[in-house]
């Protein structure tokens, strides 16, 4: 299965967490509810009883079967350390950037007449911050799939293929059946 950008994002701003998400149900249950303001909206958000809920706060229930587990751990890690996590985002779209390593196939067209076939390319690539700016307000926005892929595109065009345009201008690319990518802060 391919590797998504929007997840890429999510996991890069995870890493600049400065303490580690809760690991016991118990605790992620807690800490849901405290997020959410009350346990109804709990039960709510994961799809199970409110009375489901308070024995998990309480410590009644201690294992949740595996749909709710992964459910109620990427719920508890979408709402760790906003703070830590916008603070990341705003050094990334300000002086920073990202760097970009992926696995996927580039194709480009030139000037009229000119083209290169598609490949299967690896390339790491430091994008500026303009880029993850773009990258992280979109993800906020709720892009889909293709336009942060497209995004992302028009990044590595501009500093791997055009070389922050000292080469190859109006080169477009083309940036299909991603393999892997990964992004850092």
């Amino acid at each position: 299965m391919a590797d998504s950008v929007g997840d890429s994002l999510d996991r890069a701003l995870e890493g600049a967490f400065t303490r580690p998400v809760p690991r016991s149900a118990q605790a992620q249950m807690r800490y849901l509810v405290k997020q959410l303001k009350g346990t109804r909206a709990a039960a709510g958000l994961l799809g199970v009883s409110q009375r489901t809920v308070e024995r998990y706060v309480a410590g009644r229930l201690k294992r949740p079967r595996q749909e709710l587990r992964e459910r109620l751990e990427r719920e508890v890690t979408k709402r760790w350390q906003p703070q830590v996590r916008a603070r990341a985002r705003k050094k990334a779209a300000a002086t920073d950037g990202l760097v970009v390593s992926t696995r996927a196939r580039f194709g480009f067209t030139a000037a009229p007449g000119t083209t290169d076939d598609a490949r299967i390319r690896d390339i790491t690539q430091a994008l500026p911050p303009a880029y993850a700016d773009r990258l992280f307000t979109a993800r906020e926005q709720g892009a889909t799939e293709r336009q942060l892929q497209q995004i992302a595109a028009e990044g590595l065009a501009q500093m791997y293929f055009r070389a922050d345009d000292t080469r190859a201008p109006g080169l477009g690319v083309e940036f299909t059946e991603v393999e892997h990518i990964e992004i850092d802060l």
